[in-house]
C-alpha cells in the first residue's frame, strides 16, 4: 500500500530527476530526508491552491512552513509594496531632492547670470505627465504639474526584475485570465436559451437566464461567468473550494433528458438531507461501553498500516506517549484516552473489511471502542485545543466508516469551530503541535468538501483559512523511533484531486449562468489539463496504469477512481448536450468529448468490487457516484449515437448490461448503510428495469 524504494535517495540528483517525488528507501517515514514539496506555478499563495493543482519535486526545499509556499509565494511578494508616505527616503529614491551631483554636467547653466539647472527628470512620472509627455518631478503626494492642474496624480509602482520562476507563475496566470476572457466573450455572443427541462434551482433568480440572447438549437449548462461579465461578482469566490450551490449532486441526473424517464415519480435532489436527518440515531452509545484491551497492540498496527494512509492524522512518534497517558488514566478520561480509544476502534475496523460484507444485525467491528470514545467526548467538546479536534476527526472517520454522513458532519463541524478558533492567531497553536493541526485541517476540508458535493449543507467557514495554512510535512515527536508509517503520498494526492474536483464544481456545475458547449470547451479543456497534470505529478509508486485490469494496490486503485470520476464530470455536459439534442453528436468536439466521459464511466463501474480499496473513508462517497455513472450509462444506451459509443468501448450490449447488473447488485448490498443509499438502491433498480422495457420495446 505504501511507496517503495524505486532507486537511490531522495537527495541525488540523478533519482530526483527520474521521478517527480522523491520516494522513501523504506516504509518508516526518515527525518533525515526532506519530504517532496509541492510546488506551483499559477498561484502565488499555496502550492495546491492553484489551478494546475500539480505534485511536483522542489528539490532544494523540505516540507517546512516557510518552505512549502516556494516559488509560488513570489508572486504574492510582488503584490506588496511599502507606503509611498513612509518618508523621503524610499528604495527608488523619488522623495529624494535631486542634486546638482546627480545632474547631467552638459545641461549645467551659468549660475552666476542668474539660471539654475534644470530640474532633474523623475525616475517614474505620473500619469497625468506621462499623458501630457511633460516633465514630472516626482514629488508625493501630488507632482507640481498637477497641482496646478488640480488633478488627481497617480504613480505607476516601480518595475520589478523579474526570474524565471517568477515569469513562469505570470505565463500561468495570464493563460488562466485569457480562459476566462475567452468564456465571457463566446457567453456574450452566443449564450444560448435556457433548456425547457432545466430545474428551478439551476437559476440564480436574479433574472440571470432571462438576459441571455437565444441561439437556435444551442444547448445551454452551468457557466463560470455571470451575465454581467467578470466585474460582476461582488464577493470573490475561491475556484478551489465548492460552491454553495451546484448541479454535480447524482440525483440531478434524474431531471436530464431520457434519464428522467427512467423513474416513475420526481425526486427532489434533497431528499438524501431529508431521508439522513430523520435517521435513528445510534443506540448503542447509550450504553455503557465494555472494553476488551487484551487485543490492542494487533489493532494499533491495523491502524498504521492500513488506515492512516487514509488520515494521516496521527503522529506515529508520539503515540506510546499517548498510549501511557491513557493507560494511567484507566481510558476514563482526557483526550490522549479518547484518541487511542479511536484509534483501536477503527484499527479493528480496517481488519474486517467493508462493512457492507458484515452480517446484518451484527454489531460493527469497533463498535465498543468508539463507545468508550464517545463517553469521553463531551468533555472534548468544552476543550479548545488541537487534541480535542483530533478527537471529534477520529470520530467523524469512524461515522464514516458506519455510512453515517450526516453525524460525521456534526463532527466534522465541531472540528472546524476549534480549527477556526486555533488559526485565528498563529501563537494558539503550539510549535510541536503546528504538522497536527495542519494535517487534521486538510481532512476536515477534504471531508466537507466529499459531503457538500451531494448534501446541501451549510458551510462551516474553515475554508476561510486555507491560505494561511501549511502542506503536510514529516511528523516529529518524543519517540526515536514510529509505532507505524507516516505516508503522505496519498494524502498529498488527494489534496490535490479533492481541489481540482471542486473547481470543477465551481467552473461548471455552479449556478451563476449558463453556457453553450462552445464557450464551455476552453474551461473543459484546462480542466482535463490540470488532470493529465496531476496524475504525470504523482510519485511513481501511485502513478496506477490505465490497464483493463483490477489493481492489487488501495492506494492506486482508489487514486484510480476517483481519477475517472474527475474525468467524468468534468465532460458530462456533452452528454446532457446529445441527450437533450441528438444532433449535437454531429459536431467532431462533442462526439469527442462524449467519448471520454462514456469510457471514464465504464472504467469507473467495471471493477466494481474495487470500491472495496476506499471502504473506510468513501463508502458512502463511492456508493453515489457510481449511482451518478450508471444512471448516466443507461441514459446514453436510450441515445443512439451515445449506444455507438458504448458499443465501441464495451463491445456488446451484454457487456453493458452485465456492468450496470453489477452497480445494481452493489448499490443493493448497500441499502443496508443507509436511509440515503437504501433510496439510491430503489432508484437504480427501478431506472434499469425500465430502462430494458423501453430498449426492448
Amino acid at each position: 500500500m505504501s511507496p517503495s524504494s524505486t532507486g537511490d535517495s531522495p537527495r541525488s540528483a540523478t533519482a530526483a530527476a527520474a521521478r517527480p517525488f522523491p520516494v522513501p528507501s523504506s516504509h518508516t517515514f526518515n527525518p533525515e530526508v526532506p519530504p517532496p514539496s509541492l510546488t506551483s506555478v499559477t498561484n502565488g499563495t499555496h502550492p495546491l491552491k492553484s489551478p494546475s493543482a500539480t505534485l511536483k519535486v522542489q528539490r532544494t526545499q523540505s516540507f517546512s512552513r516557510d518552505g512549502i509556499l516556494g516559488a509560488a509565494q513570489k508572486a504574492r511578494n510582488m503584490s506588496q509594496s511599502s507606503d509611498p508616505r513612509a518618508g523621503s527616503e524610499t528604495a527608488n529614491g523619488l522623495n529624494k531632492t535631486p542634486s546638482d551631483e546627480g545632474s547631467n554636467p552638459l545641461k549645467r547653466r551659468n549660475t552666476d547670470i542668474g539660471v539654475d539647472y534644470p530640474r532633474r527628470r523623475a525616475t517614474i512620472a505620473c500619469e497625468v505627465c506621462r499623458s501630457r509627455k511633460s516633465r514630472c518631478d516626482g514629488t508625493k503626494p501630488k507632482c507640481k504639474l498637477c497641482t496646478e492642474l488640480g488633478a488627481e496624480c497617480l504613480y505607476r509602482e516601480p518595475g520589478i526584475k523579474l526570474d524565471a520562476g517568477d515569469k513562469l507563475i505570470l505565463e500561468r496566470l495570464n493563460r488562466i485570465e485569457n480562459l476566462l476572457q475567452m468564456n465571457m466573450v463566446a457567453g456574450q455572443s452566443g449564450g444560448g436559451m435556457q433548456m425547457n427541462h432545466e430545474s428551478p434551482s439551476m437559476s440564480n433568480g436574479s433574472g440571470l437566464n432571462d438576459n441571455m440572447i437565444g441561439v437556435a438549437g444551442t444547448t445551454n449548462f452551468t457557466s463560470i461567468i455571470p451575465s454581467g461579465g467578470l466585474g460582476t461578482w461582488h464577493n470573490p469566490t475561491n475556484i478551489s473550494t465548492m460552491p454553495k450551490i451546484h448541479t454535480n449532486a447524482a440525483l440531478h441526473l434524474l431531471q436530464w433528458p431520457l434519464i428522467r424517464d427512467l423513474v416513475s415519480r420526481p425526486y427532489d435532489p434533497q431528499i438524501l438531507l431529508q431521508l439522513e436527518m430523520a435517521r435513528e440515531p445510534l443506540h448503542s452509545l447509550t450504553k455503557t461501553p465494555c472494553v476488551d484491551l487484551s487485543n490492542t497492540t494487533a489493532y494499533i498496527e491495523a491502524y498504521f498500516d492500513r488506515v492512516n494512509v487514509w488520515y494521516a492524522c496521527v503522529n506515529p512518534y508520539t503515540w506510546r506517549s499517548h498510549y501511557r497517558t491513557a493507560l494511567s488514566n484507566g481510558f476514563r478520561e482526557g483526550a490522549e484516552s479518547c484518541i487511542v480509544l479511536l484509534v483501536l476502534a477503527l484499527g479493528q475496523a480496517s481488519l474486517r473489511g467493508s462493512i457492507s460484507r458484515i452480517v446484518p444485525g451484527e454489531d460493527p467491528p469497533g463498535l465498543q471502542y468508539f463507545t468508550a470514545a464517545w463517553a469521553l467526548l463531551p468533555g472534548m467538546m468544552t476543550s479548545n485545543n488541537v487534541l480535542a479536534a483530533q478527537c471529534h476527526l477520529l470520530a467523524s472517520a469512524y461515522l464514516f466508516y458506519l455510512v453515517r454522513p450526516l453525524e460525521a458532519w456534526n463532527l466534522l463541524c465541531t472540528t472546524s469551530t476549534k480549527l477556526q478558533l486555533l488559526l485565528m492567531s498563529p501563537n494558539r497553536v503550539p510549535p510541536n503541535q503546528r504538522e497536527l493541526t495542519e494535517r487534521i485541517y486538510w481532512n476536515a476540508l477534504l471531508f466537507e468538501s466529499d459531503l457538500l458535493a451531494e448534501l446541501d449543507l451549510p458551510h462551516s467557514g474553515v475554508v476561510q483559512f486555507e491560505e494561511n495554512v501549511g502542506l503536510p510535512g514529516g511528523f516529529e515527536g518524543e519517540e526515536s523511533e514510529a509505532i507505524g508509517r507516516d505516508d503522505l503520498w496519498y494524502f498529498l494526492a488527494e489534496i490535490a484531486l479533492r481541489r481540482l474536483l471542486n473547481r470543477v464544481s465551481q467552473l461548471i456545475y455552479s449556478k451563476d449562468s449558463m453556457a453553450s458547449t462552445t464557450s464551455l470547451e476552453p474551461v473543459v479543456a484546462e480542466l482535463d489539463f490540470q488532470l493529465t497534470q496531476w496524475y504525470e505529478s504523482l510519485p511513481i509508486p501511485l502513478q496506477f496504469p490505465f490497464t483493463r485490469t483490477a489493481l492489487p494496490d488501495p492506494v492506486q486503485t482508489v487514486l484510480r477512481l476517483r481519477f475517472f470520476a474527475c474525468r467524468t464530470i468534468i465532460y458530462r455536459p456533452y452528454i446532457l448536450a446529445v441527450l437533450d439534442n441528438e444532433q449535437a453528436i454531429l459536431d467532431p468536439a462533442v462526439r469527442d468529448s462524449c467519448h471520454k466521459c462514456l469510457e471514464a464511466s465504464i472504467r469507473q463501474l467495471e471493477h466494481i468490487n474495487a470500491h472495496h480499496a476506499g471502504h473506510m473513508p468513501y463508502l458512502w462517497q463511492g456508493a453515489l457516484s457510481i449511482v451518478s455513472q450508471a444512471l448516466l450509462v443507461m441514459g446514453a444506451t436510450m441515445s443512439p449515437s451515445l449506444c455507438s459509443i458504448l458499443l465501441n468501448l464495451c463491445g456488446s450490449r451484454e457487456t453493458i448490461d452485465q456492468i450496470i447488473n453489477d452497480v445494481v447488485m452493489e448499490v443493493e448490498r448497500y441499502a443496508i448503510l443507509a436511509p440515503s443509499l437504501s433510496l439510491a438502491a430503489e432508484i437504480i433498480k427501478e431506472a434499469e428495469v425500465r430502462r430494458r422495457a423501453f430498449l426492448s420495446g
